[in-house]
């Protein structure tokens, strides 16, 4: 019994630790796609592409799994 608790608070803590460098580090999928400010990194993007995220949230196929979420949610940025 006693061997348990110790795993089950060692895999606790490994969980907690974990989280607390995600959370102060960002880890993010594509090292730098997001900025200081939170926002995702367009300056690789045509004037097509910037304008398909601004009015609609879509990201180009070819980023498509290289960026992270938004802090906000994956939703529309225009909304219509």
């Amino acid at each position: 019994m006693q061997t348990q608790k110790i795993v089950l608070w060692s895999i606790i803590g490994i969980l907690l630790i974990a989280v607390i460098y995600t959370v102060f580090f960002r880890i993010s999928p594509t090292g730098n796609s997001i900025n200081s400010n939170g926002q995702i990194d367009t300056s690789g993007w045509t004037e097509n592409e910037i304008m398909n995220y601004e009015m609609h949230g879509v990201i180009p196929a070819r980023f498509q799994g290289q960026v992270a979420a938004s802090p906000a949610g994956t939703g529309m940025v225009g909304g219509c």
